[in-house]
């Protein structure tokens, strides 16, 4: 009588640890999509062909975590937005927007009034969140050269007002 060949208990142990790790790379680390965040809105920017849902933030521990593939929007003002994104997924072509190009955000036309990048020490979020006369949205994504854990050492900031 021929009998089976037994698996060693470490052997069966290396297999589920290898197939627990390869389920953990394919489902662990997938970007957050839109469907898991709470949508406000959206952001339509047809010169550089961008469409996007909008989820508002929260600031916590004096920061703005940024969704990896929509927009993310933080007001303290009635009339003043912040609309920030990375430069290397949603905002990957903002680099491109010109002075008078349209922006709808929130079913509401805007033009584009400034376009600066600033180095990152340069920037002040009180004077970039100030309230604003005119209903304004400031669109801010990174820019300059590439920085450890995601970072960089500029930013691309855009204002724009209601059209």
């Amino acid at each position: 009588m021929k009998l089976g060949r037994r698996i060693e208990p470490r052997y069966l142990f290396i297999g589920l640890y290898v197939f627990a790790f390869l389920v953990y790379i394919i489902y662990g680390l997938t970007p957050v999509k839109a469907a898991d965040y709470e949508i406000s809105t959206d952001l339509n920017i047809p010169s550089i062909n961008l469409n996007s849902s909008v989820t508002t933030l929260r600031l916590e521990n004096n920061k703005l975590n940024t969704p990896d593939t929509i927009v993310g929007r933080f007001q303290n003002h009635k009339n003043k937005t912040l609309l920030i994104g990375h430069s290397t997924t949603i905002f990957t072509d903002l680099n491109q927007i010109e002075l008078g190009a349209e922006i709808f955000y929130d079913e509401t036309n805007y033009k584009v009034t400034k376009i600066e990048t600033l180095e990152k020490s340069d920037i002040r979020m009180e004077e970039i969140l100030a309230e604003s006369n005119q209903e304004t949205i400031v669109l801010m994504t990174c820019a300059g050269e590439l920085l450890e854990h995601g970072d960089a050492t500029h930013r691309l900031i855009i204002e724009a007002v209601k059209d």
